[in-house]
């Protein structure tokens, strides 16, 4: 058990020391992947914390995180767009999206939701091991393994039903991946299921780009040059996205 915890306790004031890196960069503009970064951290977070839910702390950290990640939603949206319409040489319509970046960046920096999730985490491994002298993790290897469980069950109920919703099953498939990426010596997977599941969760992005984008040209002019090419994408994505869910239920289930 104190090995579990130990490991649990590394990883939280690894996230912290990531989170305050990200912080750092945004703050000073250095560089266009700190806020995908920082999302990345902030989603590896909750995943740990999905399967710890109950104890001491995890409720508040999860809100602060979940703040954090709707606050930069649509910054790392724009930003994503703003990356393909460059390289499609939509060098106008880029620009007008990357110009928002630097100032959007030192607001995340300066946030107070940031502020907040960072307050909460450098507190929570002193819950962690309050919570192990108090004796409230006893079977704590036992309550993580079945949230595991329970993620993988709802993953396989969702690819087998015909009309899943694309939404949700990138969201399964993302805890999933992350989860066993937390939890490695708890949630062993071969190496074809993660890139089964690597695969699946890239061609689930295409297509949510494409939807999502096919929503912007609605309301933004400048976007209604790329709506064909994006209407064909979403096609394929859609197909590419098939083939490989197709292969992720096959191995794992």
């Amino acid at each position: 058990m104190s090995a579990l915890v130990n490991q649990l306790v590394a990883q939280v004031i690894g996230l912290e020391v990531g989170l305050l890196s990200c912080q750092a960069r945004l703050a000073a503009v250095t560089d266009d992947e700190a806020l995908h970064d920082l999302r990345t951290t902030v989603r590896r977070m909750r995943s740990l914390l999905r399967p710890l839910r109950g104890l001491p702390g995890v409720e508040q950290l999860e809100s602060a995180a979940r703040a954090v990640g709707q606050l930069t939603t649509p910054l790392r949206d724009r930003e994503v767009l703003a990356a393909y319409l460059q390289q499609q040489g939509h060098y106008e319509a880029a620009e007008r999206r990357l110009r928002l970046q630097p100032e959007a960046y030192r607001q995340v920096a300066q946030s107070s939701q940031l502020a907040h999730l960072l307050q909460i985490l450098d507190a929570f491994p002193r819950f962690i091991r309050a919570s192990q002298r108090q004796k409230l993790l006893k079977g704590l290897r036992s309550r993580i393994q079945k949230r595991l469980t329970k993620q993988w069950n709802a993953l396989d109920h969702a690819l087998k039903d015909p009309e899943h919703d694309r939404h949700r099953l990138r969201l399964l498939i993302k805890r999933v991946r992350y989860a066993a990426e937390a939890y490695p010596e708890l949630d062993k997977l071969p190496a074809s299921t993660l890139s089964h599941l690597k695969k699946a969760q890239g061609a689930l992005g295409d297509w949510h780009d494409c939807w999502q984008w096919l929503l912007q040209a609605e309301q933004q002019a400048d976007l209604k040059p790329c709506v064909a090419t994006w209407r064909q994408t979403m096609v394929k994505a859609e197909r590419q996205a098939g083939r490989v869910l197709d292969k992720l239920s096959a191995d794992c289930f």
